[in-house]
């Protein structure tokens, strides 16, 4: 029997089709939505970690003040990259990646129910994984290093974050989640680890080389540098708040939202299989 083009490339091992793809992401979708609430917190939680660990990465080559700009925002997109290799290697519910779910409610394989508890959990658990990096770290004395200059690139970049502008700060939310959910999508393509990390790299480093703002990174980097800004003394007094860290996370999560969004539109309109009659 004669394989067809479509086949060779389905069963090849180098990576999924389009199709296969997005195929892949509705059963995936399907899987996140039936999750216990419990097993999904603390998968959650580990992501939120996850992604605070490639935050502190990310700050401990910030403290080096004497790279140039293009160096130190490449050297720190690339150190930043841990955390999302951690959620698709390690397994972990990143909400970000999980508004790629639309793509199964859209094929009426899930429910907004399910879709929106999920999120709901998932968010709250990043939050608390998040949280507790913050608490390890800080324990841990990390912002201490180079005669405290870490701790300086901790507030300096939370500072940064909780002074922008509504519309600036919900399109680099939106410009963000468009590039981690094709990281993702990667991810889904991807057969092998080093794949996934290989295919991670570019995406996720070019959103934070670019300033991009991501809601589970800043529920690490805000606490973070409101801890230090307050409690340890680091930076200007008063340059990060309560009111400003909520302000942010809120408006990165609709533009997260957004961003994500349009990805799964636009892939499940491209590739979804066809509905039999």
């Amino acid at each position: 029997m004669a394989i067809e083009k479509e086949d060779l490339a389905a069963i090849s091992p180098v990576a999924l089709p389009p199709t296969g793809v997005e195929t892949k992401a509705e059963g995936i979708g399907v899987t996140k939505a039936s999750m216990s609430g419990g097993k999904c917190f603390v998968a959650s939680m580990l992501a939120g970690a996850f992604i605070g660990f490639g935050g502190m990465y990310f700050c401990t080559f910030l403290g080096d003040t004497t790279m140039s700009f293009g160096v130190q925002r490449l050297v720190g997109g690339l150190t930043f990259c841990l955390g999302l290799c951690l959620v698709l290697c390690c397994g972990a519910e990143l909400f970000t990646g999980n508004v790629l779910m639309i793509c199964a409610k859209l094929s009426k394989k899930i429910n907004f129910g399910g879709l929106f508890r999920n999120w709901a959990i998932v968010w709250l658990g990043n939050l608390a994984g998040a949280l507790l990096a913050v608490f390890i770290i800080y324990m841990s004395n990390l912002q201490g290093m180079n005669g405290g200059a870490v701790g300086e690139a901790f507030v300096s970049v939370a500072a940064g974050k909780v002074s922008l502008a509504p519309v600036t700060l919900f399109f680099k939310a939106m410009l963000c989640n468009i590039l981690v959910c094709l990281a993702v999508w990667i991810g889904f393509s991807s057969k092998t680890t080093a794949d996934k990390v290989l295919g991670i790299l570019l995406p996720i480093s070019a959103f934070v080389a670019c300033g991009f703002e991501h809601c589970v990174a800043n529920m690490f980097f805000l606490p973070m540098g409101l801890v230090l800004n307050t409690i340890g003394g680091v930076g200007a007094a008063g340059a990060i708040t309560i009111g400003g860290v909520a302000y942010n996370l809120v408006l990165a999560t609709l533009g997260n939202i957004a961003g994500g969004l349009l990805v799964g539109l636009a892939y499940w309109f491209a590739y979804r299989a066809k509905q039999e009659k």
